[in-house]
């Protein structure tokens, strides 16, 4: 991969920054070496990046063997495989144990190379900011990169719940037509076959006219069957959904303004033997009520023509205090030739049931079912429609109760993963840094007690004691003497304590050496940190 190669270049030169930087490196423990688990260790990364940090974190223990430094330019692999880790493994308990395991093989190698103490703060605080901190970056970068993603992926969805919500307006709209084209014009062909199969029995007519309204009524009765199937085919849609209230007064079941007192008077006007009557104080019912009784009694009024003509039809509407009933009872056909062109399940079947849900609807019960020997349909309807007979309709999309539940959850997960992610990201440091803060001033106070000014260390003369030198002499001696200091030549039976010749922290001084015979200065000189 393009990027992979990318980044063994720039790791590669880092390494070779740091051989030719080195006082006396060795080609393969120095160069060669690292290259090659480099070239191992970072197109690893992308499918095992744990086993690539360690991979790396072993050159580091390696370079905690060098005499002159325990830092070398690996430091920097561990860093930036270590942000990888972070920003391709979700979970946190396996690259947690992968940092465990290195700083045991870090610690141990200090242990058994009893190494000086600058090797072990090396240990202890480089190496393991350089280990955390940029998983915690890699962490936070994949949270981010997995927050825009869900967020993405929810977007989506609620897009397609979008569609499916328009689908489901259009399923609805066709079921509304459905029961408008049942309500209206089954009730309005029923009236006018009934009307043709009257006319057939007058007297006056010739056997002509009465052929001509038998074909009438056969083709009215094709009609009712053609739009019966027509009904079924736009009815499949699922909860349609009673009309709005503002349009309530408008629907399709017959004229602007049409009441209840109209309906009957136009079935009677077609020959329908209708009783009916009103108890009760009329009052003011909600539109939604009021076409809900207007349905009622014209569905039934058209199941009692299709499948009882001739019978009775008895009408009773009883206004009590709160509800409002509804009782229409047809009595059996009185002509056995036309008593029944169709089975109950036809319009009537699918007009019953879009009907009980338009009562459920609105909060009331519907009841049908044979009744001394006829039929007979009772409602029961509130006069106002109340709030939670609504909850039923269909909310919007927009709303938090219609996003989807599982999309919501993944998202609240993904968001506390982040958070979590966050937090991390800013304790990390403050906790690492309550660590490596005392330990950074701890040497930097070290480094600055141990400082000989040039001046004074002019001043010291051999052969005197220390009791006498000891106002020119810094509080201690430096305690971190590189190894070809203390192996350098020294007068026989002597003892030799390093100073550092400047208090510069971020530079490398000279060192000023004193050799004591007992409690007496016997030779003074300078070392340099670096070996020439």
């Amino acid at each position: 991969m393009p990027v992979d190669v990318a980044l063994w270049g720039v790791l590669a030169a880092a390494t070779g920054y740091g051989f030719r930087d080195a006082g006396a490196p060795s080609p393969f423990l120095d160069l060669l070496l690292p290259l090659a688990v480099l070239a191992v260790a970072v197109p690893l990364s992308r499918q095992r990046p744990g086993a690539a940090v360690v991979l790396v974190n072993g050159l580091c223990a390696l370079g905690l063997a060098d005499a002159a430094t325990p830092a070398n330019a690996q430091v920097l692999s561990v860093a930036v495989l270590s942000c990888r880790l972070g920003a391709r493994v979700a979970g946190a308990r396996g690259p947690l144990l992968v940092f465990v395991g290195c700083l045991v093989l870090d610690v141990a190698t200090c242990a058994v190379l009893r190494v000086q103490p600058v090797w072990w703060f090396y240990t202890l605080a480089v190496l393991p900011a350089a280990l955390l901190l940029p998983w915690l970056a890699g962490r936070y970068v994949r949270g981010r990169r997995e927050l825009v993603r869900e967020g993405w992926q929810l977007a989506h969805r609620l897009e397609e719940r979008q569609h499916l919500v328009a689908e489901r307006a259009r399923l609805a709209e066709r079921a509304d037509i459905a029961a408008d084209m049942h309500d209206s014009l089954g009730h309005v062909l029923s009236l006018v076959a009934l009307r043709a199969g009257a006319l057939e029995l007058s007297p006056d007519l010739t056997d002509r006219d009465r052929a001509d309204l038998a074909e009438l009524r056969g083709t009215i009765a094709d009609a009712v069957e053609h739009l019966r199937e027509t009904v079924a085919v736009l009815h499949d849609a699922p909860d349609p959904d009673p009309e709005p209230e503002g349009k309530a007064g408008t629907a399709a079941g017959g004229p602007a303004h049409d009441t209840l007192e109209d309906l009957v008077a136009r079935a009677v006007a077609f020959g329908v033997p209708v009783r009916w009557e009103r108890r009760g104080t009329v009052p003011t019912l909600s539109p939604l009520v009021e076409r809900g009784v207007y349905r009622i009694v014209q569905e039934a009024l058209t199941n009692a023509l299709k499948h009882a003509p001739g019978g009775t039809i008895r009408l009773r509407i009883t206004h009590r205090t709160d509800r409002t009933h509804v009782s229409v009872v047809n009595d059996a056909p009185t002509g056995a030739a036309t008593a029944a062109e169709g089975p109950a399940e036809g319009i009537g079947g699918r007009g019953l049931t879009g009907l009980r849900e338009r009562v459920t609807v609105l909060g009331g019960t519907l009841r049908t079912g044979p009744h001394e020997g006829g039929f007979r349909v009772t409602a029961d309807l509130p006069h106002q429609v109340t709030a939670h007979t609504g909850q039923r309709r269909a909310r919007p999309a927009s709303s938090p109760a219609a996003r989807s539940p599982e999309s919501a959850g993944r998202l609240a997960v993904v968001r506390g993963a982040a958070r979590r992610r966050y937090a991390a990201a800013i304790a990390a440091p403050v906790v690492a840094a309550a660590f490596f803060v005392p330990a950074a001033v701890l040497l930097a106070w070290q480094l600055m007690t141990s400082a000989l000014p040039p001046s004074r260390f002019d001043e010291l003369t051999p052969g005197r004691p220390r009791t006498e030198l000891a106002p020119l002499l810094p509080d201690r001696a430096y305690p971190y003497p590189p190894d070809h200091a203390r192996s350098a030549p020294r007068p026989p039976g002597t003892t030799c304590e390093f100073y550092r010749s400047g208090r510069d922290l971020l530079d490398e001084v000279d060192l000023y050496r004193l050799c004591w015979s007992g409690e007496r200065l016997v030779a003074k000189d300078t070392v340099p940190m670096k070996s020439r």
